[in-house]
């Protein structure tokens, strides 16, 4: 991480923040000095051992999960997912009929995460990650979770972003849902060489509130009667467990509270982070609606499958494909079930998507090698655009970049070859 002051503009902040935990996602940290810091904020070694090591990198100041009170079938959101732990954490607890969503801002966080939930047998839409700025809107349903998690991040967003994103939080919980955040809180007003210096910022010190001003937000975002509890989390930690730089420990200020770092923040600056700022655990509820009767919630994630990545080919460009009679590295999968009776694009496979996550090992033995895998349903929109990202989610977690999948824009109904159709049409 560069060394420098705080950017003056929002942006600008949230930019440089980002740019640290890209560096920390593509870097990793040691597991000794990840499980160091997480068992000094709470986490069991039972808890550590269910999940993979890639998941806790060392940027947490508590455990939210262990107080959430999650129960089965909820929908859990985690906002600054990281490498995944919390997310996997809440997802053995809501189980297969609820769900656990981690939002980011680093996509290499997030392809991290995807790849850690794989190896633990996860698969959308049980658990979904999204690459998000946390400071905007988020992509979710009004009234539609059931528990927020947040650990050690909203001190890293700027002022008008910690109180949008409060705001937000209080938007998609249902009523009588539950917000837990585990994050970093000034005991006083910070030096301005504190605040101004980037290290800081990104060590979680200088971006932090003091109580008043955190309780304050909360009241703005609608949670009236929030529990703020210290937490007595040693923060020093971050420095003692000290991840290693070409073997020696290091002694600065990690970036997200503890991951290696390649700058040096005088110590004679900083200071002892325990005099500075304490760990806290922040508990709050949305209040229940005034009629008192439980409207039905929406599903918190209309399109899941709009934040995995996926190739898109016109008509033209699978026509060109079809005509080509050099190629044959491409496979077209036709994800419809009855309605493939009313015709489908030439050498098209059926694969019915009702079917198609029960069964993408076998799909992953016959196509895993094939360069393209093209997904197409009547319009696309839906079910190909679905089974394209499970399948892409597949070759993400197996490391597999031989194979690609790819969805055919407009679908059937966009398809406008006619002698590139098998079986009766309406084109």
């Amino acid at each position: 991480m560069p060394a420098g002051t705080v950017p003056l503009t929002d942006e600008g902040i949230v930019n440089a923040v980002c740019d640290a935990y890209t560096d920390i996602a593509g870097k990793g940290v040691q597991t000794a000095y990840a499980e160091a810091v997480a068992e000094a904020f709470g986490y069991t070694a039972e808890q550590l051992s269910s999940v993979p090591a890639e998941s806790y990198m060392g940027l947490s100041c508590g455990n939210p999960v262990a107080v959430a009170s999650i129960k089965e079938g909820e929908t859990v959101l985690d906002l600054g997912s990281g490498a995944g732990v919390d997310v996997l954490l809440a997802a053995q607890k809501v189980g297969p009929k609820g769900q656990a969503i981690g939002m980011d801002m680093s996509t290499d966080m997030i392809n991290r995460a995807r790849k850690n939930a794989f190896k633990q047998g996860y698969r959308p839409p049980q658990v979904v990650f999204i690459q998000t700025k946390l400071t905007q809107p988020l992509p979710l349903e009004t009234a539609s979770v059931d528990c927020i998690l947040s650990n050690c991040v909203i001190n890293l967003l700027p002022g008008a972003g910690k109180a949008a994103l409060l705001k937000e939080c209080y938007r998609i919980l249902k009523p009588g849902g539950r917000l837990v955040v585990d994050d970093i809180i000034a005991k006083k007003l910070l030096p301005d060489a504190i605040r101004s210096d980037l290290s800081a910022y990104i060590g979680c010190i200088s971006g932090a509130l003091q109580l008043e001003q955190y309780k304050t937000l909360m009241k703005l975002a609608g949670f009236i009667d929030a529990l703020f509890v210290e937490t007595s989390g040693d923060l020093e930690v971050y420095k003692s467990a000290g991840p290693t730089c070409g073997g020696a420990p290091s002694s600065s200020l990690s970036p997200k509270c503890c991951a290696a770092t390649t700058s040096i923040l005088p110590q004679t600056t900083i200071g002892n982070l325990n005099e500075l700022a304490a760990s806290y655990q922040i508990y709050a509820r949305k209040v229940f609606s005034d009629n008192g009767v439980a409207e039905k919630s929406p599903p918190a994630l209309a399109r899941w499958w709009d934040a995995y990545p996926k190739d898109h080919l016109t008509s033209s460009e699978v026509a060109s494909l079809l005509r080509d009679p050099d190629r044959s590295d491409y496979a077209i999968i036709d994800v419809r079930e009855n309605d493939r009776v009313g015709g489908h694009i030439l050498r098209s496979i059926q694969w019915r998507a009702d079917t198609f996550a029960a069964s993408l090992d076998k799909f992953y033995d016959e196509y895993g090698k094939t360069k393209q895998v093209i997904f197409y349903c009547g319009s696309s929109r839906g079910r190909g655009s679905r089974c394209a990202a499970w399948y892409q989610d597949y070759l993400n977690g197996k490391g597999n970049t031989q194979s690609k999948a790819c969805v055919l824009e407009g679908g059937y109904h966009g398809w406008r070859y006619p002698d590139l159709v098998d079986g009766a049409s309406s084109l």
